[in-house]
């Protein structure tokens, strides 16, 4: 099962698996949109993150079938010498192949790319209403270090 992983970048030709995977659970098909066709606004997103350097919108493949996606955000700061830190968010793997594994791989893979770029820290958000999400981060070496806020804005 898991020899068989492909983990890259994203193309814009993996822009309606991944919006399918976002909007796959209780609390993505409220938030997102999957139609046909996508609306402008995915598109859009895609070309920002796909044009900044900082930002990396990555997949990971299962016979040549997208089955995860994630960000990574990567950000300088003048805290900790002027280190880098990675923020990952936007995590979803595939119902088909959840608990197999794949999560774990995807996670190890992103971490490494953090370690090249030369990052001090991880950080990633879960929400509150996805309990196995906050245990599975843990039991790969997170810890709840830090209270996470937000301020939803009106648009």
């Amino acid at each position: 099962m898991l020899s068989n992983l492909t983990f890259r970048l994203a193309n814009f030709d993996d822009l309606n698996d991944i919006v399918k995977l976002l909007a796959d659970d209780k609390l993505g098909e409220v938030r997102e949109k999957y139609e046909n066709p996508l609306p402008l606004s995915y598109h859009q997103a895609f070309q920002a993150i796909d044009s900044d350097p900082n930002n990396s919108l990555c997949v990971v493949e299962k016979e040549n079938r997208v089955v995860g996606v994630l960000q990574i955000t990567f950000t300088p700061y003048l805290t900790y010498q002027g280190g880098w830190r990675a923020t990952i968010e936007g995590v979803r793997i595939d119902a088909s192949v959840r608990g197999r594994g794949v999560g774990k791989k995807f996670m190890e893979w992103s971490i490494q790319q953090a370690k090249e770029k030369g990052c001090h820290v991880i950080q990633l958000t879960t929400d509150k209403q996805r309990p196995d999400a906050l245990a599975f981060y843990q039991q790969l070496g997170f810890t709840n270090s830090h209270e996470g806020l937000k301020l939803h804005l009106e648009n």
